[in-house]
């Protein structure tokens, strides 16, 4: 059985629209004035609330402004009752939350359908939600999916996927190899802003703002990857809410990488910011998050853009690390004896 929490000071019209409610098999609360209808509504939490505007103390606004600081309360349907006909009355009633409105005096029927529509609408809702709330195995199934109705294509290394002005056409897959996002300084040094491996995502931040690249990508080792459409990318999207959050998120954690990334720039030394830099692209390479010894490999061009300084730099730097068997080269390869260690590394 649904409840109907009416708050109305006007004896008569409470009374008599609570009689109403009930016929018609509703079960009612009903309250004099404003403070204890909000006291009913947290204690009983009806499917839906009638609520007349002009009440002593505590009015109908008010009644509505409290019930929204209450998680519990600020999503239950909301209709005014008012013997006002005025529009601005009206509008600031549906500009601070409102539903639906009903002017007094108004009919049974009236009544009925106002409640019935937002009823139904709440269900509405709720159900969208259910269906719209993915668990990660559907969320992963989605997403290999939409890799599935991707183009496959292979790069070589060196080999650039999108530049700077490009006109995006795809979002892009990692299957295999490793990519480097980049962008370039006023004086043409560059700066390294990610590395993806397989199984990330990259390209979407200009498809979701329509926007041209700002940034370049390149490939770090030969790479396959699926490029997806942007219009496969757009429909997966808006028929799915769930992924689309999830690729909010993605967005949010890219902003906050690049965030951390520019203090770092600013104000870390020479030595923490070519040790961050090591940590980030070792990130990249081990199997297991707890792993602590790393091989990587990655040209001294790249460590540098990633750093933020000079190639001279990074050769000292590491040799300084070297001494200090914090790694070891082999060959064209860097091994870390300990990331933990070179994460902790001081200003």
């Amino acid at each position: 059985m649904k409840s109907v929490l009416i708050i109305e000071d006007h004896d008569d019209i409470r009374e008599g629209t609570a009689e109403i409610l009930e016929m018609a098999g509703y079960e009612v609360y009903a309250a004099p004035e404003g403070k204890s209808g909000v006291e009913l509504a947290l204690k009983h939490r009806p499917d839906i609330i009638l609520c007349d505007i002009m009440m002593p103390n505590l009015d109908g606004y008010g009644v509505l402004f409290l019930l929204g600081k209450h998680a519990e309360t600020a999503s239950i349907p909301f209709i005014f009752l008012t013997a006002k006909s005025e529009r601005a009355d009206m509008r600031k009633a549906m500009e601070m939350g409102a539903d639906d409105y009903l002017t007094k005096p108004f009919d049974d029927m009236e009544l009925l359908n106002a409640i019935e529509v937002r009823l139904k609408k709440k269900e509405k809702q709720g159900n969208s939600t259910i269906v719209n709330h993915l668990s990660e195995e559907e969320q992963r199934r989605l997403l290999n999916e939409l890799q599935l109705k991707g183009r496959g294509k292979t790069y070589e290394k060196k080999q650039h996927i999108y530049q700077d002005g490009d006109t995006p056409l795809y979002i892009y897959k990692v299957k295999k190899g490793k990519i480097r996002s980049y962008l370039f300084y006023h004086d043409g040094r560059e700066l390294s802003t990610n590395i993806f491996t397989e199984g990330d995502f990259f390209g979407y931040e200009a498809l979701l703002a329509h926007e041209k690249y700002s940034d370049n990508t390149q490939v770090l080792e030969d790479a396959e990857l699926s490029l997806i459409s942007k219009d496969i990318f757009f429909e997966l999207l808006y028929q799915n809410p769930t992924i689309a959050q999830k690729f909010i998120g993605l967005l949010s954690e890219n902003i906050r990488t690049k965030e951390e990334q520019l203090l770092r720039l600013a104000y870390h030394s020479v030595r923490k910011k070519v040790a961050d830099a090591l940590v980030e692209v070792a990130k990249k390479f081990i199997d297991h998050p707890d792993d602590d010894i790393c091989t990587i490999r990655i040209s001294r061009d790249d460590l540098a853009a990633m750093a933020g300084t000079a190639n001279e730099t990074i050769s000292r730097t590491l040799a300084d690390f070297k001494d200090e068997q914090l790694l070891s080269k082999q060959g064209n390869a860097i091994k870390i004896h300990s990331i933990l260690k070179l994460s902790n590394i001081k200003q």
